[in-house]
């Protein structure tokens, strides 16, 4: 990220997962492990679709579209996120940019607003986040968006 003073704001919140549907795209070794009704290869490429609900100082839903690298471990994952509702009171939408890896119980990673994608109030939002998600949490996990409109 950027170092967060090169942004003037910054934006703390918790989102929740509200759906989750993956589909292998790829499997490489035709190996893997079934978790409910959802299979992960331990070599291949999935895709999934994911839909969060934010709150606190960023109120509203989005919907991502994630393509993951399962690589035996250490995985890749890249994303974009399209979010609706308010950052700091200030309405509208944006895109975010995910690059982040993870293992059995952990993520971290790398959000970006895209330039030139956001309406409204979030029409000129630029800013960065770091992700650190270990384990599972049944109330969420923490996002602080360092940011500036304008």
């Amino acid at each position: 990220m950027n170092d967060s003073t090169s942004y003037s704001q910054k934006a703390a919140c918790r989102f929740q997962v509200s759906s989750w549907d993956e589909k292998v795209l790829t499997d490489i070794d035709g190996e893997g492990t079934t978790y409910g009704e959802v299979y992960y290869p331990r070599r291949g490429v999935s895709r999934a679709e994911v839909r969060y609900t934010y709150s606190g100082a960023m109120e509203g839903t989005s919907t991502a579209a994630y393509l993951m690298g399962y690589r035996g471990g250490d995985d890749l994952v890249l994303a974009l996120e399209r979010f609706s509702g308010s950052v700091d009171g200030h309405e509208g939408s944006c895109v975010f940019q995910h690059t982040a890896s993870h293992d059995s119980s952990s993520v971290r990673g790398h959000l970006r607003v895209v330039p030139g994608m956001g309406t409204g109030g979030l029409a000129t939002l630029r800013g960065e986040a770091e992700l650190l998600i270990e384990g599972h949490s049944e109330d969420g996990y923490e996002l602080v968006l360092h940011y500036d409109l304008g």
